[in-house]
């Protein structure tokens, strides 16, 4: 045959070869574990749509720490259940909140662990949405003094990163004001810039107890058919100082994150959402893929698209099995 072509698969031919070639690396220090904390004690609570995930009292948490940091795991984002909700959301931002009191616990046993907290308002208000509401109408601006509160309380805890998930706009804008005015400057906010109204959010809701109560949540987060509006999202974020912008859900906006990253020099965070998880674990489950090599996969997608940090469920599975490798 007369033929000229390029010989691609020569740089393919063994194991040794394709891991000279390999362009993105996954590790444990990449990955920041979602835990969901429950007031009481001897609790642990599985969700039932999200096998492998539960709700723990603090008198076990001290040991899902333990698990994570023997994996090489070094961050964690941290989601209160709390026993008391009403229409302004105040266990969110009282001293001794759920998740103020994991925050300090955590700080107090792994102090080299870095904790981030969710800052949001749906866990803790009646009605399940992130902000406060009249006539049915959730107000942008009266949530923002209910944000920057939050955000303080959970830095006094000793917060090492606050991570506003609420889209409310001018919240980086708010909660950087608060931590400033407050005494900390250096607390980074890591921020929910680009977070869509996603039907992948399902089991999450389960999780943290934080469905809303009526309507759904299409004023506040983004249209998912829309592209442009992420990077206008973004660039408010990085002008109200975000130190951190997350891209939520994570696997079918690889699109936009691969965006976020070309156009800001921020690191970039991939939320690797519920539903996600979920549908992976239902079909490893149903033996109909290989869990192992599709979480791998997946993960791999996310850095590939730009992610420099994975909050994902899958965490401790993910760090055992590339231990192993």
């Amino acid at each position: 045959m007369d033929l000229q072509f390029a010989r691609h698969r020569r740089l393919r031919s063994s194991e040794g070869i394709r891991a000279m070639m390999r362009e993105t690396f996954l590790r444990p220090e990449d990955f920041i574990y979602p835990i969901f904390v429950v007031e009481g004690e001897n609790k642990r609570n599985a969700v039932a749509s999200m096998p492998g995930v539960e709700q723990v009292s603090l008198d076990h948490l001290n040991t899902e720490m333990q698990e994570l940091v023997d994996l090489g795991i070094r961050s964690v984002i941290v989601f209160g259940v709390p026993d008391h909700k009403d229409a302004v959301g105040s266990e969110a931002y009282h001293d001794h909140g759920i998740v103020q009191k994991a925050i300090r616990q955590i700080k107090e046993s792994f102090p080299d662990l870095v904790v981030v907290a969710d800052t949001c308002l749906c866990q803790y208000t009646d009605h399940g949405h992130c902000g406060v509401i009249e006539e049915g109408k959730i107000l942008n601006d009266p949530s923002l003094d209910l944000l920057a509160r939050t955000a303080v309380s959970q830095a006094k805890a000793g917060a090492d990163i606050i991570a506003p998930s609420n889209m409310m706009d001018g919240f980086t804008a708010a909660i950087r004001k608060g931590l400033d005015e407050n005494g900390f400057e250096d607390v980074p906010v890591m921020s929910y810039a680009v977070k869509y109204a996603s039907a992948f959010y399902g089991p999450f809701r389960d999780a943290a107890h934080s469905t809303p109560q009526f309507g759904d949540r299409k004023t506040y987060q983004m249209d998912p058919a829309n592209r442009s509006e992420a990077m206008r999202e973004a660039e408010s974020d990085v002008m109200e100082g975000a130190d951190f912008l997350i891209v939520k859900p994570a696997l079918s906006y690889l699109d936009i994150m691969r965006d976020v990253k070309n156009s800001f020099n921020l690191p970039i965070v991939a939320y690797n959402v519920s539903g996600e998880y979920s549908m992976i674990k239902a079909a490893a489950q149903n033996g109909w893929v290989d869990e192992r090599a599709i979480v791998l996969e997946k993960l791999t997608s996310m850095k590939r698209a730009g992610a420099d940090l994975i909050i994902t469920y899958h965490a401790k599975d993910a760090a055992r099995w590339l231990k192993d490798q």
